[in-house]
């Protein structure tokens, strides 16, 4: 396969942003409309990291060569640590690697027994959810990032008394979960197909956990992680600086992205300078 960013050099000033996701995942738009838009906003390379797939590589690298947007290979799995959701952002992996794969094939399969639980919890419930006759199949032919939200916007749709905080109630008490996989297993698997991990927006909060450096010292003691999204539209300037700062110490890698889904947030034209170390560690160089 031919790479997008192979012998890449960027200005340290070159726009990046290595956090987006399309249709392929939860986001809104498709990959041609998402590349389109980098394109005419003049971005210097990207990432795509579309939840939890390997399989769209390919035709991510062709469409960046097509239109002429260097596109790293990445993904953000769906991972978990100690109980607790936590996403992880990997670049530079070997798409065809046979545990990556089965990594991915492991996620469709739960999400879909659980999009298939939660229905039949519906129905047992008494809850109008049949709005069409295929609208179970609907959901599970949809990417796994989405099935959780499909349900959401389902049972809302047919029961419009319901705000949406209500409704993912009931969704929880028939088990709905956002599946993952321990992130030891993932970080084993992208690392021995050539691949780097960090750790996605850390400072986020809400569904994942806030990361401070003891913290940080601790799932490093578990997981050989590479670093974690330093550079985060939702992370405060104080959050920013101590990650750059335990990145440093520590040497670690950091990256830069903005978590666009198209209905949040445009890209963000983050410098490549905030991501040397880790672009120059996936053979990009990056000028003084």
């Amino acid at each position: 396969m031919e790479l997008s960013t192979h012998n890449l050099v960027l200005d340290a000033n070159s726009a990046i942003d290595m956090q987006l996701h399309t249709t392929n995942s939860d986001g809104k738009w498709t990959p041609e409309q998402l590349v389109d838009y980098l394109v005419g906003e003049r971005f210097g390379m990207v990432a795509i990291t579309d939840h939890d797939r390997v399989d769209r590589t390919a035709a991510i690298q062709a469409l960046a060569l097509e239109k002429g947007l260097p596109i790293l290979v990445a993904t953000e799995f769906s991972t978990n640590w100690r109980g607790q959701a936590v996403d992880t952002l990997c670049f530079g992996f070997d798409p065809d690697n046979a545990k990556l794969k089965a990594l991915t094939t492991t996620i469709r399969q739960q999400q879909d027994a659980n999009t298939r639980q939660v229905y039949e919890y519906l129905l047992g419930k008494g809850f109008r959810v049949d709005d069409k006759p295929d609208a179970l199949q609907t959901i599970l032919d949809m990417p796994t990032a989405r099935q959780p939200q499909a349900l959401i916007a389902l049972l809302s749709r047919v029961n419009s008394d319901r705000d949406e905080a209500s409704v993912w109630k009931v969704l929880e008490a028939g088990g709905a979960k956002f599946m993952t996989n321990p992130i030891a297993a993932v970080v084993e698997a992208v690392h021995g197909s050539g691949g780097v991990c960090l750790i996605a927006h850390p400072g986020r909060g809400q569904f994942w956990p806030i990361f401070d450096p003891p913290m940080l010292d601790d799932i490093r003691g578990d997981v050989p992680i590479d670093g974690f999204e330093a550079y985060y539209p939702l992370h405060s300037e104080a959050q920013t600086a101590m990650y750059v700062e335990y990145a440093h110490q520590h040497d670690l890698l950091t990256s830069a992205g903005s978590d666009s889904h198209g209905n949040n947030r445009q890209p963000i034209k983050y410098p490549a300078q905030n991501s040397r170390k880790l672009l120059e560690r996936l053979g990009i160089q990056v000028k003084v």
